[in-house]
């Protein structure tokens, strides 16, 4: 009797245990027996906006069929320049583009100054081009791991962020070399870039200083020429307010009221911040752009027009800002 009593005991002990495998597997599965894996990584719930913050429409594209965008940039006068590998074409105000410069290597980024002069960021070379479309000068005074992937060009001064020594080099306007700035240095409170992929974007605000992308870290870094870190902002979120993934924002941009652009990878959206980094506006949402595309470029003219480069459906596309009824 004894030794059926174990038997019955062991019986009951592996069905009890059988009954919560079952309800826990059914549980991970759902209710309705679906094939659902709970831990995927699912982003739609943050790809909406409140309509209320959407304050911008697209206007006009500029198309660019069979050519590999990689950089844009706006001289002065509001004219469109614009990289495709090799090539850099001018837009005139209809819209048209002609090549106007080749160069030897694939461009990375583009930036223009008040005298119309071009700065062509190779991989490891900074490129000077007179509006004639002549080479005036040459910068090859970066490491040999460098990889730059943005110049702002100032009064009398060039900033230029590379990914692959993780610095900002800062140049005279003359091409020689005066400091680097961002590195980490726990003394005077700088963190450091942390830059997981080829994407590290600077912009000059206008009392001369230079706000840095930490994409790494998914916030703003203001450093004065001394290289001094002043004021940084940054929300790490997926939430429309904030920034998420390996490496965001990608590309930014300065509205001439000294705003922000933004553009992201992983979750494809242009946004407006205001200076201290508040939220202000969506100028596109992941809906409007086709999954997975990176290298979202950015610029912005006098008036506050924004153009965003698309290499994925290989255009400039043009945003406004809606006209409030």
């Amino acid at each position: 009797m004894q030794n059926r009593n174990h038997i019955f005991s062991s019986i009951t002990l592996i069905a009890a245990v059988g009954l919560l495998i079952f309800y826990g597997f059914t549980i991970f599965s759902g209710r309705s027996g679906r094939d659902e894996n709970p831990f995927e990584y699912d982003v739609d719930s943050f790809k909406g906006a409140d309509s209320s913050l959407i304050h911008y429409a697209e206007v006009q594209s500029i198309d660019f069929e069979g050519k590999k965008l990689t950089a844009l940039t706006l001289n002065f006068k509001d004219e469109l320049i614009v990289a495709a590998g090799r090539e850099i074409f001018r837009i005139d105000s209809m819209f048209q583009s002609s090549l106007w410069i080749t160069t030897q290597y694939p461009v990375r980024c583009l930036a223009t100054d008040i005298e119309g002069l071009v700065y062509v960021g190779l991989e490891n070379i900074v490129l000077v081009y007179h509006p004639d479309g002549s080479k005036q000068a040459e910068w090859d005074d970066f490491p040999r791991q460098a990889i730059l992937t943005s110049i702002a060009v100032g009064d009398s001064h060039v900033y230029v962020a590379d990914a692959g020594s993780r610095v900002v080099h800062y140049f005279n306007n003359s091409g020689k070399l005066i400091t680097r700035l961002g590195e980490k240095d726990p003394v005077r409170n700088i963190p450091g870039f942390v830059i997981p992929s080829p994407y590290f974007d600077l912009c000059i605000a206008k009392n001369g200083s230079v706000w840095v992308v930490n994409p790494g870290r998914h916030t703003f870094e203001n450093y004065l020429p001394s290289g001094d870190l002043v004021a940084q902002w940054g929300k790490t979120s997926m939430r429309i307010d904030g920034f998420s993934g390996c490496c965001n924002p990608t590309h930014i941009a300065m509205t001439p009221q000294g705003e922000f652009v933004t553009s992201e990878k992983g979750l494809e959206r242009i946004k407006v911040y205001s200076p201290a980094g508040q939220l202000l506006s969506v100028v596109a949402l992941p809906e409007q752009f086709d999954e997975g595309t990176v290298g979202l470029d950015l610029a912005v003219d006098s008036k506050g027009v924004i153009y965003v480069l698309d290499p994925s459906r290989e255009r400039i596309r043009i945003f406004g800002k809606k006209e409030v009824s």
